[in-house]
């Protein structure tokens, strides 16, 4: 008997400083995913905000993987706000929003399969670079 489910949705929210390296943001990747014993190939896509459009990491990690790459607005990522596990004050003054990495991968979770999400890898923070996993609530 086959198993005709769809494939979970998982979607990677990643938050960097600027100039932060695509291998910066692979390591946090890598460490996140095997820590929570999670297929690379399960990631669908990557989100961030809107303020790292032209941020040569996010975009070479996106074209490695060979992964969509969105953006959301700060106003966009504020909804997410009361779900965050971490707020970030200095993320408030910089983006607008609380936290970049868990707001962004709800928000694309949330896009993608038009419905309710949750944070399945809360925040995780690395050198310069944070990232969350979100998927299927």
């Amino acid at each position: 008997m086959s198993d005709t489910r769809a494939a979970p949705t998982l979607v990677v929210g990643l938050g960097c400083q600027r100039g932060c390296p695509a291998s910066t943001l692979r390591a946090l990747l890598d460490q996140a995913l095997q820590a929570h014993q999670i297929d690379l190939e399960a990631v669908q896509a990557l989100a961030s905000i809107d303020l790292k459009c032209d941020e040569p990491g996010l975009q070479e990690l996106a074209a490695q993987l060979a992964l969509p790459l969105l953006y959301f607005s700060s106003a966009e990522l504020a909804v997410y706000q009361p779900r965050l596990s971490h707020h970030s004050q200095i993320a408030y003054e910089r983006t607008g929003c609380y936290g970049v990495a868990e707001s962004a991968a709800l928000a694309l979770a949330e896009q993608l399969m038009r419905a309710p999400a949750k944070l399945l890898i809360s925040r995780q923070k690395f050198a310069q670079a944070t990232l969350a996993l979100a998927g299927a609530a």
